[in-house]
């Protein structure tokens, strides 16, 4: 469920097929997002699951699953 959703806030800020997302994925690497693209996926999970992502936590964010452990920590 929350992959899925962050698949789509994903492809969505960074004009990319969902097909290209998965677990592995690295934001920078992979799929070329720069600093403030990381910036606005985090923003946009945080609307998206009504959560905060603490700011050191979303430093640590860099692969798709980072980004899952995120949302499964702030939604406990």
């Amino acid at each position: 469920m929350e992959f899925e959703k962050l698949q789509k806030i994903i492809a969505d800020v960074l004009n990319v097929d969902v097909d290209k997302i998965n677990l592995d994925t690295t934001f920078i690497d992979d799929l070329g997002a720069d600093s403030l693209d990381v910036f606005q996926i985090i923003m946009g999970i945080e609307e998206e699951f009504d959560i905060e992502i603490p700011e050191d936590a979303a430093e640590q964010i860099s692969t798709v699953a980072d980004a899952v452990e995120a949302i499964k920590n702030a939604t406990k």
